[in-house]
């Protein structure tokens, strides 16, 4: 079958197009229409990765790439661009640059399948009229699934959503410690109050915040945060988290109203024994972070690196944590380890379950 049409008989003219679509982005864009714009490539590039005849895990690298790279541009605009003033030529630059930051997804899709896949392209009506009932009745159910992710983007990427992504942004800081001495001696009382309880707890939270959602779209999860503590009734709760706003991103004490951001918000809450020496050295190395530091590793979060030990996000912070005590029950590598992976890896059964508490009933 002849694979042509307009996008390869004609690839000058969609190459004229796109020149005068970012051409008239860079004369008469301004923040809204920027943000659309990238807002819209995610969603076509998104959209390419599902119906790409890719593995699985370039698929899952290639949307979280778009996503980041999504973000880098939001924020580059509304925090380089259009928020300060600054004279006309270097207004003008960062401009341009700015243009030119809407085409790295496409070069990233071209970096990562060109060397195993032939171009993307859009089927001619003649292709379409060829097609088997049998090759369209195996296609409906990738079809109805990327639709619905289609449609869950767009509940996720919303104005509302991408506003406080963005605005949040400014107050993380992956190479540093940012955070310190937030947690106070009446906590650590507590928590050496627990040492007759002979248990960790483990709580993996469905939230519903901007981040947790957006976290969503990649892992397929529900639940996308987790958080440790060493009492039942979670007095003791601490994670890495963005402080809401209270506290600088890094370690922080959690509340259980924190978690309440959408209708069926809830957690689950496991644990597993620990004996007294156990969950003492588990505070006292708690203890220490608070004392020396730390920040939230929302670049770890695509790059799976932390540039300091005390850098970490929610699930890295609970593994590092029971591994440190001798209480991990699953081997992978800290950066990767995802919320869901303490029940989903728990192949000897080694956690007990709990409670499950939804907070809004």
């Amino acid at each position: 079958m002849s694979k042509t049409n307009l996008f390869t008989k004609h690839p000058s003219v969609i190459r004229a197009f796109i020149v005068l679509l970012l051409l008239g982005l860079f004369i008469d864009g301004n923040i809204v229409t920027f943000s659309l714009v990238c807002v819209m490539v995610f969603l076509f590039m998104t959209a390419r990765a599902f119906m790409t005849p890719s593995k699985k895990r370039v698929r899952f690298f290639l949307i979280l790439a778009y996503a980041f790279l999504m973000s880098v541009q939001l924020a580059y605009c509304a925090i380089a661009v259009f928020s300060v003033d600054s004279p006309f030529i270097v207004f003008c630059i960062k401009k341009i640059f700015a243009t030119l930051l809407i085409l790295f997804p496409y070069g990233l899709e071209r970096l990562f399948t060109i060397r195993n896949y032939t171009h993307f392209y859009v089927p001619s009506a003649q292709e379409l009229s060829m097609y088997t009932f049998h090759e369209i009745k195996e296609n409906t159910e990738r079809i109805r699934e990327t639709l619905e992710q289609l449609n869950k983007s767009g509940r996720v990427l919303s104005p509302e959503n991408l506003s406080t992504l963005i605005s949040d942004l400014p107050r993380h800081d992956s190479f540093r410690y940012i955070n310190n001495g937030n947690l106070t001696e009446e906590y650590f009382a507590l928590a050496e109050e627990s040492f007759s309880d002979p248990h960790v707890y483990i709580v993996i939270s469905n939230t519903g915040s901007p981040a947790s959602e957006m976290i969503s779209l990649f892992t397929g999860k529900q639940y996308n945060h987790v958080s440790l503590a060493f009492d039942d009734t979670l007095k003791t709760i601490i994670s890495y988290n963005g402080g809401e706003k209270l506290y600088p991103p890094g370690m922080n004490r959690e509340m259980l109203e924190y978690f309440n951001k959408k209708e069926d918000s809830s957690i689950m809450v496991y644990r597993i024994r620990a004996g007294r020496e156990q969950k003492k050295r588990i505070v006292d190395k708690v203890r220490e972070i608070n004392r020396e530091g730390s920040a939230y590793n929302l670049i770890g979060l695509v790059t799976k690196h932390s540039h300091k030990p005390n850098i970490m996000f929610c699930s890295q912070f609970v593994y590092k944590m029971l591994k440190y005590a001798g209480l991990a029950y699953f081997n992978k590598k800290e950066t990767e380890i995802r919320p869901t992976d303490f029940v989903e890896l728990d192949y000897r059964r080694q956690l007990e379950f709990v409670y499950e508490l939804r907070l809004n009933t």
